[in-house]
């Protein structure tokens, strides 16, 4: 009889697994990630069939963690760009909180692995965020553009100002507010 699988050993692979993609790339092996995690590599793959069904968890599990921290404290009662404002900061946050998990996010959100039911998952966790983005832009000059070109340009912007965070921490403030100042500029 097959022992019930449990949730802190899956927790712990997919953790584990954040940990060496962002150190090693996709290209790790499951046995790099299966030690990490202080499991067999067979057990690994008694909780994904596999790697790529890892790599897909892993992927929709950051996207989701992320869209919580990005909404977190967002009222619908506060005007839109106090919304955009307040979920712009809490990114920033959460990517150099994590920076492990914003480089294995890097890495997966380029990968061919991860799947267009993947993707979609990912979509949907951040929706609310992106309806944020629809409102923000609706009367300005982005607003017949895609929202997917939108939400590239805000990532494009986002990237950029988290990385000037990193690297000049004493100044996070201002990059962090010259960078909102920058894409609201974009939308209105």
């Amino acid at each position: 009889m097959a022992r019930p699988r449990s949730e802190d050993k899956r927790d712990a692979i997919v953790a584990a697994a954040i940990e060496v993609i962002a150190a090693q790339g996709l290209s790790a092996p499951t046995a790099t990630i299966a030690k990490a995690a202080g499991v067999a590599t067979g057990s690994l793959f008694l909780y994904f069939q596999t790697k790529t069904d890892l790599l897909n968890a892993v992927y929709v599990a950051l996207k989701s963690e992320m869209a919580v921290a990005v909404l977190d404290g967002v009222h619908a009662k506060d005007d839109v760009r106090e919304q955009l404002f307040l979920a712009w900061s809490n990114w920033l946050q959460w990517a150099t909180s994590f920076p492990e998990k914003r480089r294995a996010l890097a890495h997966l959100g380029v990968s061919d692995e991860v799947t267009p039911q993947s993707r979609q998952a990912g979509h949907q966790a951040m929706a609310g965020a992106a309806e944020i983005l629809e409102r923000s832009r609706s009367g300005g000059p982005m607003r017949d553009a895609p929202l997917g070109f939108v939400a590239a340009l805000m990532n494009a912007l986002a990237e950029a100002t988290i990385d000037f965070i990193i690297s000049d921490p004493a100044h996070a403030d201002r990059h962090r507010i010259a960078g909102f100042d920058a894409m609201w500029r974009m939308f209105t």
